[in-house]
Parts: C-alpha cells; structure tokens; sequence
C-alpha cells in the first residue's frame, strides 16, 4: 500500500479516535454528575453547573451555539415557559385562590388520604391535557402544600402521585407534554391525531394508577379526626382576600390557556403566550413586581439550563444518536420489535436524559426508520410508539421531565423536601406499568 494510502487511511481512524474520546468524555460527565444528583451528596444546582462548565472547557458543546441551537443547547422554550407561569402563578397566589381551593379540596373530602389523593390526580390529569403538565403542576402543586398543611400531613406522597399523574395525562394530546409537541411537529401529527391515538389508553392507564397508588402509597395516609374536624369548620370562601383581582387573574390565565391551545394555529411558542400573559397579569393586577419575583423557582430555572448543557455534550459528540442508531439497525425490517424497542427504550432513556432533548435528538432516528416502513399505518404505529415511550419514561426519575423538577423545587421551597430516591422509587414502578400496558396497546390496535 502507497505512503498516501496509509495517510489518508489514518485520518479518519485518527478523526475517529478523536470523536470516540470525546464521546466518552461527555458520557463520563453526565454519568458522574446523574451521580451526585441522584445520591444528593452535593446540591444538584452546583453539580449541572459545574457539569455544564467541564462540558464547554473541553470543547463536548456547540461552543456558544448551545445558546441558540435548538437541538444541541438550552431550550429556550422551555425556560421562558416556566419563567411565565411561575410569574402568573406568583399573582394569584395573592388573592387567596389555592387556600379556597385546599379548603374546599379537604371537605370534599372529608380528610381521607386516599380520597383525597384520588382526587387531586383526577384534577391534575384532566387538566394536563389542556394545561400542559408543567402549568398543572405550577398551579396544583401550591394548592395540595396548603391542604396538607391545613391537615397537618406529609405533602410529600399527593405531590408525586400529582406529578405521576400529570405525565400520564398530559400524554393524551398534543399540548399536553413537551415530547409531544416535538414528535408532533416531526411527524406532521395534529391534536385529533393525538386524541385518538393517545388518549384511550392514556385513560386505560391513569385508571389503572389510581387502583395501584392505594397500595403504593399505603404506608403514607395518614387522618387525624381532631386536624379534619378543624377544617371542616372553616369557611373556604373566607379564604379570598381579593375577589376583583381574582377575577382579572382567571380571565388572564383563560386567554393563556387559550393561547396554548391555539399556538399551533397562529404560530406563537407556548413560551411567548407565557411571558405576555405575565406581563398582563402584573399589569393588571398592579402588584409588586420584586415580590412576585420572589416566588419564581430560580434554582429549578438554573438547574434546567445547566441539565440542557450537559445534554447537549451528549448530543453534539453522538451518545444519544449513536444509541438509538444501534438499537433500530440491529432490529432490520422487523417493525414490531422496531416499535418494541422505541417503546422501551424511550421509556429508559428518557428516564434519565430528560425526555425534551431525548425527544429533539431521536426524532430524527425514527423519521428515517418511518420512512422504510411497508406502509402508513405501519410508520405511525412507530411514532405512536415513541411518543408514549417518551410520554411515560418522564416518570421515571426525578429528573426526567419537566413537571418533576418543578415540582421538586416547589416542594424544597415550601419545607416539604422530596429527595431524588423518594420520587424515583415510585417513578420507577408506574413508569414499568405504564410502558407495559403501552406495549399491549400498540401490539394490539397496530400489529394484530
């Protein structure tokens, strides 16, 4: 062999060793970091941030395109979403709305726990199709913390089950979860397609829930007849400090809700129907901007940025894609084990690497897999797969989707700390009955 053969034979083995350390170097970081925040033996903000950090020394991001790519950076989306609600959330707070609802929430239910729970999972999953489930979660999470303080109980347990129910619910429509709004968008899927396709076994699903979260939570309801019979007496009304600033807040928050439903009509990003419905709701409610500040979820805000940095090292060295490659091409033209795997392994990897950028990332994986399909219905079996793997994965960690990390910084914030593990134990078991029961579905209405 020539001297120039061997020359430009070593240029790719040595361009690939390159890429092959730089892969390895992100894996490592992302690893070590999951790591810490999974043990909590360092503050989960300080760990993305320094991650973040190693990932742009060593070159494993974008450079400053990390602040704009949309599939290799922060998802700008995302932020400034959470960033709206938790301003719009922060107004109505003040006018007295989540005590009347904790009240009124208690006497329905008379105190019981599982009634209770049931309760607050139904609200939560009905309207996580309509909401999405990171606004639910904004606007639920502060209600079920002042109902459990009310009863003198661990908020802990109603917070998760809300946070597992959210993720079920929201699969149901194209609005309702993140993933879906990505995949939607790839595949040229509208909301009815969603709502056939997604929604009956999303209802499958959630009623399976509520029949297991009776054992799964057994060993936490709690009733103490004294607490109970302190707030039966209340007057939940009483609770309103401010009727005509309420009733500003709700038509705001109606025209947002609005705004969400119709972003795919009149082209705007949910983010930016959140930031003008904030700014209205300051401006309509003339409140004081610095308090209302206060009560965004800074830390929850960094820790997103700096979990999309790492992600993206992941991203732009090839893990991510590397892996769903390898995965589909060992399957060949078998389709259901295709459509098995995207199902399985959406829900694992979108467990542990935030189910939006997993989403952004292997979207395009499978819109080349769909391509090859013998026929239409085949190819949307496979989306239909993906999303639901995606959908539900977000159930496995606390750090697989965005509900969870807000709820989680919610629940700190206000003295009800959930560690990692106490989510995840739960997230785990509901993530397993959810892709299983997913699977079934799919075998059955695409491949039999």
């Amino acid at each position: 062999m020539s001297r120039p053969a061997l020359i430009r034979l070593g240029r790719p083995v040595r361009a690939a060793g390159a890429a092959g350390m730089s892969a390895f170097a992100a894996l490592a970081i992302f690893l070590v970091a999951f790591y810490f925040i999974a043990t909590e033996k360092a503050d989960k903000v300080k760990v993305v941030l320094i991650a973040a950090g190693l990932m742009a020394v060593l070159g494993l991001i974008p450079g400053a395109g990390v602040f704009f790519s949309e599939h290799e950076g922060v998802d700008w989306n995302v932020i400034f979403l959470l960033l709206g609600m938790m301003i719009i959330v922060g107004v109505i707070k003040q006018t007295g709305v989540f005590d009347y609802l904790a009240i009124w929430a208690a006497k329905k239910s008379r105190g019981r726990p599982y009634r209770l729970m049931v309760m607050l999972m139904a609200i939560t999953a009905i309207a996580s199709p309509f909401l999405d489930n990171v606004t639910t979660i904004m606007l639920v999470a502060p209600v079920t913390i002042v109902v459990c303080n009310r009863l003198r109980i661990a908020a802990q347990p109603y917070l998760i089950a809300e946070v597992l129910a959210s993720n079920i619910g929201g699969a149901a429509t194209l609005i309702g979860d993140p993933p879906n709004i990505i995949i939607g968008s790839r595949a040229g899927l509208t909301f009815n397609d969603f709502l056939m396709h997604m929604a009956p076994i999303v209802v499958v699903i959630f009623a399976v829930f509520v029949l297991a979260s009776r054992w799964l939570f057994a060993s936490s309801f709690q009733y103490n007849a004294e607490h109970v019979a302190e707030v039966m007496a209340l007057q939940e009304r009483r609770a309103i400090t401010d009727p005509r600033l309420l009733a500003r807040c709700l038509v705001v928050l109606a025209a947002v809700v609005a705004g969400f439903g119709l972003h795919a009509v009149v082209h705007v990003e949910p983010s930016i129907v959140a930031l003008v419905g904030a700014g209205v709701m300051l401006l309509v409610s003339r409140a004081n901007v610095s308090e209302v500040l206060s009560e965004v979820e800074w830390p929850t805000l960094v820790f997103f940025m700096g979990l999309f940095v790492m992600v993206a090292g992941l991203v732009h060295t090839g893990v991510i894609a590397a892996i769903g490659t390898w995965a589909l091409d060992t399957l060949g033209n078998d389709y259901f084990m295709a459509a098995t795997a995207l199902l399985f392994g959406s829900g694992v990897l979108g467990a542990f690497f935030d189910n939006i950028p997993y989403v952004a990332t292997t979207a395009p994986i499978v819109e080349g897999v769909v391509a090859a399909a013998p026929d239409p219905q085949t190819g949307q079996a496979l989306w239909w797969a993906f999303a639901l793997g995606a959908d539900f994965g977000g159930n496995g960690t606390a750090v697989a989707a965005s509900a969870n990390v807000v709820a989680l910084g919610i629940a700190a914030r206000n003295g009800h700390k959930i560690s990692f593990w106490q989510f995840t134990r739960y997230g785990i078991v509901v993530t397993a009955m959810s892709t299983v029961l997913a699977w079934l579905y799919v075998w059955m209405r695409y491949f039999t």
